[in-house]
C-alpha cells in the first residue's frame, strides 16, 4: 500500500503568508518554547557579530596541486572538518561566481513568479518533486517557515525535465550546468574522503553505486520574511539523511544554524563565493570505526528573518535507492562491530518523509543493539 497519496492538509504557501501582511504568524508555525530560537543573545541577522562563526574555509585548490606538502594540509583539513565538525566550506572548488549567481537568480525569480504560474508545480508526499511547502506527511503537525522546489538530476532514469520549472526562460540550462557542476564536486569530495580513511579512491563511491547510479537532487529553499521568528523555524533540527550536501547559500541574510559541540547554536557565516558541505547520515553509516563514527552527521536548522527574504540551493549526493547501506567490512571487526543495521536508502527516505525532519532521531533507528 503506498501511503503517500497526497497531503494531509489544505496546502497553504508560506510566501502568501508574508506577503498578506499579517502581524502574528498562524498557530501550525509556531514551534513548542523548547525549539525556538534565541534570536536577542543569537543576534542572527547582524553579520560579522560574535555570535556567528566561520566554519572552517578550505581552499581545494591545494589538491590539485604539485605541491605534495600543500595537498596533504588539504587533506588533512578536510579530515579534521569532517571528524570534528561535519561542517566546513570550500573555495576553488570549480564552479564559476557567474553560474552560482546565475543559480541563485533564476530561484529568486520563479519565486517572485504569479502563484498560478509556481503551483503548476505543485509537488505530492510521493516523490516530493516539484513546488512544495511541508515536509512529512503527519496531520496536525508544526510546520516550518519555507517553501521550496525539489527536483532530481541523476540517475538518468530519475530525471524529468518534465518537473523542472520552465519559468524563468533559460532556466532548465542554468539548472543543467549547475548541477553538472555539482556532481564533478561531490565525486572529487568522495575521492577524497576514501583516502582520508585510508582507503581505494573509488571505494565510497562503489558504495554508493558507482558514478552513474549514485542520486544527485537539488532543493531549492524560499525563506520568505517572517513578523516573527522568534516563534518558528525556516528548517527545524535535522541532519540530512543523503550522503553529501552541498550549499550555495544567501551570503547576505544568514539563517543556517549548526549544533557545536557544546549544544550551543552557531549561526553560520558563508564566505564569499564559498560552498558549504557538510556529512549527511549514510556517510555516518558507511563510515564507522573503532567505537563511533569516524564521519559525522551533525544536526542544523534555519532561523528566518522578519525583514528579508532568504533563498539557498543544496544539493544532494546519496547512494542509489536500493543499494545495502552499512558500515564498509574493512571497517568492521570484532573489536569494532558494526554499530548500524543494513538499510536501503529508499527505506530510509521513506522513514523521513513520513516523519518529516526530527534531529537526529532517523539515524539513531539504525543503531545495533549492544
Amino acid at each position: 500500500m503506498n501511503i503517500f497519496q497526497d497531503w494531509p492538509e489544505p496546502i497553504v504557501r508560506v510566501q502568501s503568508l508574508s506577503e498578506s501582511n499579517l502581524q502574528a504568524i498562524p498557530n501550525r508555525y509556531v514551534k513548542p518554547l523548547s525549539q525556538r530560537p534565541n534570536l536577542l543573545s543569537e543576534n542572527y541577522h547582524t553579520k560579522n557579530n560574535p555570535h556567528t562563526a566561520a566554519i572552517p574555509i578550505i581552499d581545494l585548490g591545494g589538491i590539485y596541486t604539485n605541491d605534495i606538502t600543500l595537498q596533504a594540509k588539504t587533506f588533512d583539513e578536510i579530515s579534521k572538518a569532517c571528524r570534528e565538525l561535519g561542517f566546513f566550506q570550500v573555495v576553488n572548488h570549480g564552479m564559476s561566481p557567474q553560474l552560482m549567481e546565475r543559480a541563485k537568480e533564476i530561484w529568486r525569480e520563479f519565486f517572485h513568479l504569479p502563484m498560478e504560474l509556481k503551483n503548476m508545480h505543485a509537488n505530492s508526499p510521493k516523490t516530493y518533486e516539484g513546488y512544495g511547502s511541508r515536509l512529512g506527511v503527519e496531520k496536525g503537525a508544526i510546520l516550518d517557515w519555507s517553501d521550496y522546489y525539489y527536483l532530481h538530476y541523476q540517475p538518468l532514469s530519475l530525471k524529468d525535465y518534465t518537473k523542472w520549472p520552465s519559468l524563468p526562460l533559460h532556466c532548465r540550462e542554468t539548472l543543467e550546468d549547475y548541477c553538472k557542476e555539482m556532481v564533478k564536486l561531490c565525486e572529487n569530495l568522495m575521492m577524497i574522503l576514501s583516502r582520508n580513511l585510508g582507503l581505494q579512491e573509488d571505494r565510497l563511491q562503489n558504495a554508493f553505486g558507482g558514478k552513474d547510479e549514485a542520486g544527485g537532487c537539488l532543493r531549492v529553499n524560499y525563506y520568505p520574511k517572517c513578523p516573527q521568528p522568534e516563534l518558528t523555524l525556516g528548517l527545524s533540527p535535522h541532519s540530512d539523511p543523503g550522503g553529501l550536501t552541498i550549499l550555495l547559500p544567501d551570503e547576505h541574510v544568514a539563517g543556517l544554524q549548526v549544533r557545536g559541540s557544546d549544544d550551543a547554536w552557531i549561526t553560520v557565516e558563508p564566505a564569499p563565493h564559498a560552498l558549504i558541505v557538510n556529512i549527511g547520515d549514510q556517510i555516518q553509516v558507511i563510515l564507522q570505526m573503532l567505537s563511533n563514527s569516524v564521519f559525522k552527521s551533525i544536526e542544523h536548522r534555519v532561523i528566518v528573518s522578519p525583514a528579508e527574504e532568504r533563498l539557498s540551493l543544496a544539493f544532494f549526493y546519496n547512494p542509489k535507492g536500493n543499494v545495502p547501506i552499512e558500515p564498509l567490512k574493512e571497517l568492521v571487526t570484532v573489536d569494532s562491530p558494526a554499530l548500524y543495521t543494513s538499510t536501503t536508502y529508499d527505506q530510509y527516505r521513506q522513514f523521513i518523509r513520513t516523519q518529516g525532519p526530527r534531529n537526529k532521531s532517523h539515524i539513531d533507528e539504525l543503531r545495533s543493539p549492544r
